[in-house]
């Protein structure tokens, strides 16, 4: 029974060894059985609801799909190449323990919108668990930038100098990042969130199935509106990747930038030995290579998403095999964001803050001149004429070796005679922070709201 094949009876002799190697899907799809099991569940119940099927017939094929899914969670359920899908290997297996009755299974329904139900059903029960961890790392971060609330760093443009920021302003940053990434999932969830199931090959069944009855028995909260288009369809898939590429593009510049913050010539953070590895040579080195695979595994979650795109530009409608391609994807990425996710936070929880070193940053760079220019604006000079003025100043500094505050009011006075004694307190680096209080900014009385409305925005969603 094993090597059967179901659909073999329009053909006159047996498929090439190198055929069945090349065509089957089953170690990849495997992945699928429960929710195969779930749909053909659904898929029964329906079947008999509509008279299709004897009660009976149905009870019993039921309670043999389940004890096929405890068998197969025990590792009882042996599989190969020769059981072709995930979908032929349960039927087959059916049909082995209760006969002629398990091959009414299959009625009013075929590969194309079983198949894309179990992806349905897969990318939601994923999707959720994506968001619990995109949750869990957001109250992280939220945590971090509490714990470090009043903390001064240099920001950067262009990775120089630019201003001074709260350390909490920065990585609250990322947690915008995520509560982006957690609405796109969120919506991916309600595109995905549509019954396929008995759209069958491509036209739809001569039988008199209910559609809405599978849909409600699964949570769907619609069922989809064309055949032809459902059979076909793997957008709900290409936003699932696109919104994991992106989550995994904000995570690579999270590592990106801690990569360089715990370098010799940053030494704003540093990261937890657990998190590390060594060289094979150099016993000195302690090597951030956690966050430099996170970096590393983006150009390969990118790759799935293109790859994906690329199997889809050519098709003719309806369904094609090119379609089985798309588990290898979908698989990769979620499976590869999960664990970055998990990584990352784990990351965070351990991460030391220097600072110090965070502050002492602050006095070279001239990361003050932005100001200077704004005092001048106070003072009623033109931005414009402002900005040129300190440019001047800020050249004159680097000429003589000074900082901004380190010029008297006489230097001061030479490029302009507004400049008062109330300067020196304007540049001060506090002063610079705590004044940027327009909402999103980074004076301590902002980025104290933008914690409280991330934290309000999390419980919204419980």
């Amino acid at each position: 029974m094993s090597n059967l094949k179901l659909w073999e009876g329009r053909f006159s002799k047996s498929t090439a060894q190198i055929f069945d190697l090349f065509n089957a899907s089953i170690m990849t799809d495997i992945k699928l059985f429960e929710y195969d099991i779930l749909g053909s569940v659904a898929h029964v119940k329906m079947l008999a609801k509509c008279n299709i099927i004897r009660e009976d017939e149905a009870k019993l094929i039921i309670d043999s799909l389940y004890q096929i899914l405890e068998d197969f969670k025990l590792g009882k359920i042996v599989f190969g190449i020769s059981d072709e899908d995930v979908h032929m290997l349960i039927e087959k297996e059916l049909i082995k323990r209760i006969g002629e009755v398990g091959k009414k299974v299959h009625t009013a329904r075929s590969r194309n919108d079983q198949v894309a139900l179990d992806e349905r059903l897969f990318c939601r029960e994923k999707n959720l668990y994506l968001q619990e961890l995109i949750k869990t790392l957001i109250n992280t971060i939220t945590t971090l930038a509490e714990e470090n609330i009043d903390v001064i760093m240099p920001g950067f443009t262009h990775l120089q100098k630019a201003q001074p920021i709260l350390f909490s302003h920065y990585i609250l940053a990322y947690a915008q990042m995520l509560k982006r990434d957690l609405l796109r999932l969120r919506h991916n969830y309600s595109m995905t969130n549509s019954s396929p199931l008995g759209s069958a090959a491509l036209a739809g069944t001569t039988f008199e199935i209910d559609r809405f009855f599978v849909a409600s028995e699964l949570g769907f909260e619609s069922v989809t509106e064309n055949s032809v288009d459902t059979v076909s369809d793997r957008d709900f898939i290409l936003e699932m990747l696109f919104s994991l590429a992106m989550i995994q593009m904000h995570l690579s510049r999270l590592a990106e930038d801690f990569i360089i913050f715990n370098t010799d010539e940053f030494k704003f953070i540093e990261l937890d030995d657990s998190f590390c590895s060594g060289s094979s040579i150099m016993p000195q080195k302690k090597n951030p290579d956690a966050l430099e695979l996170i970096r590393g595994k983006t150009g390969r979650v990118y790759a799935d998403l293109i790859g994906l795109l690329t199997v889809l530009k050519g098709l003719p409608l309806s369904y094609n095999k090119d379609l089985q391609e798309d588990k290898e994807f979908l698989f990769d990425s979620i499976e590869t964001v999960e664990m970055s996710l998990i990584v990352i936070n784990e990351i965070l929880k351990t991460l030391k803050i220097d600072k110090e070193n965070m502050v002492n940053s602050c006095k070279s760079g001239f990361i003050n001149a932005t100001d200077l220019a704004d005092y001048l604006v106070t003072k009623g000079v033109p931005f414009r004429d402002a900005h040129f003025i300190v440019g001047n100043i800020v050249k004159y500094c680097i000429e003589s070796d000074k900082t901004l505050e380190d010029l008297s009011l006489e230097e001061y006075k030479r490029f302009c005679e507004k400049i008062q004694e109330d300067v020196y307190q304007f540049i001060k680096i506090e002063t610079c922070v705590n004044r940027r209080k327009s909402y999103g900014g980074t004076s301590l009385e902002s980025v104290r709201k933008q914690i409280d409305n991330l934290k309000e925005f999390l419980n919204k969603l419980k």
